[in-house]
């Protein structure tokens, strides 16, 4: 009798035990799955601080160069030239910003063999000069997207470009090679600024951009084509930027 007394609290003792650690196991499963839901709220708030950080500041500059293709007469090919962009932006609030915009752009024209019929200079070698252009712009951005790391902003901008086209013609003149006449003539750009944020006021920013020119043949050229309508030149532009300032 006294065996069997002790077994049962034997049993008893066991599944006491047993309740007890389950019990434990239980609890602790609650507090890990409470754990994981503040560390995922929490994330979440730190993750729309970074954001609210990031596109609350006043003002952007951004610098870098890249690549377009520029058409440098009527009937000339297309050549492929290098490029630098310096750009300050004031933003109005997170979405709306004012761009001012400086490039430039350098390549070499392919005028190839003489093909003067009229009035001609001696006969000349090919050869292709130098040529560069320099878009000044201004317009405005506003802000697609905007997240935490990606941020993808449009652009529209007019202004004037002033355009070199026989500074490097071994003497002869844009009439004669067939590329634009050298002066200033309006311009405008449409474009995308893709942003990868290493910071809250810095990036990685590439922009695909189009800019439309309107240069023309000098007046004394006949016989180089039409005098010249708008040039469309595609490109892109890479670079830094920078944020400072904040929108109050």
């Amino acid at each position: 009798m006294f065996g069997f007394r002790l077994s049962v609290k034997k049993v008893a003792g066991v599944l006491l035990a047993g309740s007890i650690a389950s019990g434990a196991v239980a609890i602790q499963a609650q507090t890990t799955r409470r754990t994981r839901r503040e560390s995922s709220a929490n994330r979440k708030a730190r993750v729309e601080r970074t954001i609210a950080e990031t596109y609350s500041h006043r003002f952007e500059v951004a610098g870098g160069g890249g690549y377009i293709r520029f058409q440098p007469g009527s009937i000339l090919q297309k050549n492929n030239e290098v490029t630098f962009f310096m750009t300050a932006t004031y933003f109005l609030n997170p979405k709306l910003g004012i761009i001012g915009d400086i490039r430039g752009m350098y390549g070499n024209a392919k005028i190839g063999n003489n093909t003067c019929t009229n009035n001609c200079p001696p006969p000349f070698l090919p050869f292709n000069p130098q040529i560069s252009e320099y878009p000044f712009l201004g317009g405005v951005a506003y802000r697609l997207y905007a997240k935490e790391k990606i941020a993808v902003t449009a652009t529209a901008e007019g202004g004037v470009a002033l355009g070199k086209f026989d500074g490097a013609a071994k003497g002869l003149t844009s009439a004669e090679l067939g590329v634009w006449q050298s002066t200033t003539k309006p311009a405008f750009s449409l474009g995308a600024n893709i942003d990868y944020n290493f910071y809250p006021n810095l990036a990685f920013r590439v922009s695909p951009t189009y800019v439309g020119t309107f240069f023309r043949l000098d007046p004394t050229d006949t016989t180089h084509g039409p005098p010249g309508t708008i040039q469309n030149n595609f490109g892109f532009n890479a670079g830094i930027v920078y944020r400072f300032g904040k929108i109050k």
